[in-house]
């Protein structure tokens, strides 16, 4: 719609002046049924007609009004402005994973105590390795050992326990417990009754079985006396089979280098 068509409109629209009288007298002739004649006078209008027939005519001329006014008053469209739709958002490539954090196990190790790719020194340079299954050596000079399976395990959960007694101090240490993977096996954790920061703890898998090994730290001493280590796992539901798990302790006392090892029987 041009600006001429606008000003002829708006001038219309002013100059425009209805006839309210024969308005009001097709509204009157409408709403009773009676066929058009003369107007009667107003004396002798009933008021409840006369009430309706304003508020008609006022209604169609408030109507009209308003629909000239928006036809003025409108702003002309702007067809050369197309408008821009919202550019949609990229879709996910198909077979995109998404990352899901895993829920820690019970136990495991800290990142601080996840073990290296390097496993630790044995205490003694002349230790002949891990104990075959079924072969034991639990006393060496000053140092004894025993291997037993925890009261408390059960069908799904065990704990193994190395009493390790010594009638000298010791001044470095190295116990390795390895409980062969003999399905579901997890570890859970691990203690010991010496203080905890004397100690490097590492758990790893290694051959098919889990290792648990406490490190004594440089310049730290075992005293003289009876002490225990142990390390909590789960396992696959049902008796599990320990004949194949074993302990091994290398150490160092005033007679020089000492190593025990052995493995595990249940506890009554």
């Amino acid at each position: 719609m041009n600006e001429e068509l606008t000003g002829r409109l708006r001038a219309a629209a002013e100059a425009h002046r209805p006839d309210r009288a024969r308005i009001l007298a097709r509204v009157e002739r409408g709403m009773s049924g009676a066929p058009a004649g003369p107007r009667e006078s107003s004396g002798t209008r009933p008021w409840p007609g006369v009430a309706l027939a304003s508020l008609a005519a006022v209604g169609i001329l408030a109507v009209g009004g308003f629909a000239v006014a928006a036809i003025v008053q409108s702003p002309p469209a702007r067809p050369d402005i197309p408008a821009t739709p919202a550019a949609p958002s990229a879709p996910s490539a198909p077979g995109t994973p998404h990352p899901t954090p895993s829920a820690p196990t019970t136990g495991s190790p800290t990142a601080r105590e996840r073990p290296s790719s390097t496993s630790p020194s044995p205490a003694t340079s002349g230790s002949a390795g891990p104990a075959r299954p079924g072969s034991a050596h639990v006393q060496d000079g000053p140092l004894w050992s025993a291997g037993s399976l925890d009261a408390g395990s059960n069908t799904y959960w065990a704990q193994s326990n190395i009493t390790l007694k010594t009638t000298q101090p010791l001044t470095a240490l190295t116990m390795e417990l390895r409980i062969t993977q003999t399905g579901g096996v997890q570890s859970t954790g691990s203690w010991r009754t010496l203080p905890a920061d004397d100690f490097t703890v590492t758990v790893q898998h290694e051959g098919g079985a889990v290792v648990y090994r406490w490190t004594l730290k440089p310049g730290r001493t075992v005293p003289a006396g009876q002490h225990v280590f142990a390390g909590q796992y789960n396992h696959a539901a049902g008796e599990r089979e320990a004949g194949h798990d074993g302990y091994r302790v290398d150490a160092n006392g005033p007679r020089g280098a000492l190593s025990v090892w052995g493995g595990f029987t249940p506890t009554r």
